[in-house]
């Protein structure tokens, strides 16, 4: 069940998104609120019994920014050879599956209590013709909940529209932070420190980052209208708020599962959002395009590390083991369902 806090930054997320279709939204303010709004709620959706689905590993942290590397490199020679319309014609039917699948699941937990529960105990199966092996299976609620986010895909796909993108934008990072887990703070802080030398290398010393930017038609940015003829959007990129928003996540369960009320999540939002304006201010003074992620992560790690330090806990944050957490719940369970097992043999 949502808290009252998650359910009002949801609120406020959601009006300050339409916000700009009847109002003059001051872009820089749009660009802070709606990253720290975003976060606030993933982290806060991630708290569940069990930890998050998807565990990133130590090696998965150490080539993360290769990997983003390679791909960011195939994208801008793919825009530099092949017609970009073509490009962004696929990628718009990839993107507009996933953004189905995306705002079904974010929507889900606030509505699920309005809908009957006959509606998701039947279970519907569909397979492709000669091919029974693929296909899909889901409950009839599901498919209701499904509807809003199918239109808005549809609205994507026909008109391109800043809003539609942007919702389906805030569905990927609230879904990424909310699904993603760290694992641990050291993996966390591998991760942080590849993605910060990869921000800084590929904005500053090439070109590529910022004409993937403009030339990728796809919802992995937020758009944010300025009013201005001259300049007419600004953008945030998704890894922007989705990659630190997963270390702030793992500092609000970190708190939670000592009972420590919201002690460290509290210093790392507070600078994540410390990041967000510094990145802001910067981008203003200069005129230029700034890498957020050389501003964010020293100051969400930063915050974080000087709050541990001042209450002398550095030792169980590091040693703090999601993965580990993940693999005693799963033995947990295969034990249970030994015993019970056993009990209904004998």
């Amino acid at each position: 069940m949502a808290s009252l806090a998650e359910r009002i930054a949801s609120a406020c997320l959601a009006v300050l998104t339409i916000a700009p279709l009847v109002v003059n939204v001051n872009p820089n303010a749009n660009v802070i609120l709606t990253a720290c709004l975003t976060v606030f709620i993933g982290c806060h959706r991630s708290v569940k019994p069990a930890p998050p689905v998807e565990t990133l590993s130590k090696g998965h942290a150490i080539r993360f920014p290769f990997v983003g590397s390679a791909v960011l490199c195939s994208l801008f020679l793919l825009f530099k050879f092949i017609p970009k319309e073509l490009i962004n014609g696929i990628l718009t039917l990839y993107f507009v599956v996933l953004g189905v699948l995306a705002l079904t699941a974010t929507i889900w937990p606030d509505v699920k209590d309005f809908i009957p529960k006959a509606w998701d105990e039947k279970e519907i199966s569909l397979h492709l013709p000669y091919f029974t092996n693929v296909g899909v299976e889901f409950t009839l609620a599901q498919l209701f909940v499904s509807i809003p986010g199918i239109c808005f895909c549809a609205w994507y796909a026909l008109r391109k529209h800043w809003l539609a993108n942007n919702t389906l934008g805030l569905a990927f990072s609230i879904q990424g932070i909310e699904m993603l887990s760290l694992g641990s703070f050291k993996i966390g802080a591998i991760l942080l420190a590849g993605l910060f030398v990869y921000d800084i290398f590929w904005v500053f010393f090439t070109p590529v980052m910022v004409t993937v930017a403009k030339s990728f038609d796809a919802p992995i940015k937020l758009i944010f209208p300025t009013g201005s003829s001259s300049k007419p959007f600004s953008m945030l990129g998704l890894g922007d708020i989705v990659i630190p928003g997963i270390f702030v996540a793992l500092a609000l369960r970190f708190d939670v599962s000592r009972g420590t009320g919201k002690r460290y999540f509290t210093s790392a939002f507070m600078g994540y959002i410390t990041g967000i304006v510094a990145t802001i201010i910067v981008m203003n003074v200069f005129q230029a395009a700034q890498p957020a992620l050389l501003y964010i992560v020293p100051c969400v790690t930063g915050f974080l590390a000087v709050h541990c330090l001042a209450k002398g806990e550095i030792k169980p944050l590091l040693e703090f083991d999601e993965a580990a957490t993940k693999r005693a719940l799963e033995e947990a369970t295969s034990s249970e369902e030994t015993t019970e097992s056993t009990k209904k043999d004998d």
